[in-house]
């Protein structure tokens, strides 16, 4: 029988000099934001983020890209769901990296939200397997909340671009598949307004390592009128869409880049 090593090593114990050494990058080049996109077209979405990047370069775990914007250092990703988002995050939250932001699409409840609205949750409730492990002691361990001046600016970054931000009780589901008209109607009377698959887990481990987080989400679905993803847009809504997509992303850049 093989002898176990006397000390075990988790993932979650990694500190800082480890992760670094890692990724093959300096100390003085963590980068100053992390912008992660929760969405399926990953290809796409990657090349069309990057192209506002310049220096670009993968770094040693797959699409991590660090480049720069404005001079200031930036990490994005397009990651779908909890387990993928909470590792970008997590990675991050060690190294020190002060502000991140998740942006992608999410669901209406609210009937008072439209395609190409964004919603900015101040807060979000976590139903997605994984925030919980990053609870402190809090009232509430399923509830965390985003940073109140990076939400206001993002909010601010968004008007400025002509796009309806919005807030909302947001939830974060585990998968846009588990989902059934019976729990759309119960998440509508526990008063949810609107809900994703990633934005709960980044504030939970925001709050977890101490930097600021928020979230921009454009609203694709129309849960509230039975319309999913599946579903054809109107010419007016699919223009609204790709005016939020675009405005999210460049909101992102401002709120979280060019501070110092």
């Amino acid at each position: 029988m093989t002898d176990r090593p006397s000390k075990h090593r988790a993932v979650m114990d990694l500190g800082r000099e480890e992760w670094l050494d890692a990724l093959g990058l300096d100390a003085h080049k963590v980068p100053k934001a992390v912008i992660m996109e929760g969405s399926w077209w990953r290809a796409e979405r990657t090349e069309w983020r990057l192209s506002y990047l310049d220096d670009v370069r993968e770094l040693a775990f797959p699409d991590m890209f660090y480049g720069f914007w404005q001079g200031t250092p930036v990490v994005y990703s397009c990651v779908y769901g909890a387990p993928r988002a909470v590792e970008l995050a997590h990675l991050f939250g060690v190294l020190g990296t002060p502000r991140m932001v998740m942006i992608g699409t999410c669901g209406a409840l609210d009937p008072g939200l439209d395609t190409g609205d964004v919603v900015v949750p101040s807060q979000a409730v976590a139903r997605e397997g994984v925030a919980y492990l990053y609870k402190k002691d809090i009232e509430d361990p399923r509830t965390f909340r985003a940073d109140p001046e990076l939400t206001e600016k993002g909010r601010l970054a968004l008007e400025k671009r002509w796009v309806r931000a919005t807030d909302s009780l947001h939830l974060t589901w585990s998968s846009i598949f588990a989902q059934s008209g019976a729990m759309v109607a119960q998440w509508r009377a526990d008063g949810f307004g609107s809900v994703d698959m990633e934005a709960a887990t980044l504030y939970a481990v925001a709050q977890h390592f101490g930097f600021a987080a928020t979230a921009l989400l454009a609203v694709w679905d129309q849960l509230d009128a039975d319309r999913s993803f599946l579903d054809p847009l109107s010419d007016e809504e699919q223009d609204n869409l790709e005016a939020a997509n675009t405005a999210v992303f460049e909101a992102a850049l401002e709120i979280t880049a060019s501070l110092s």
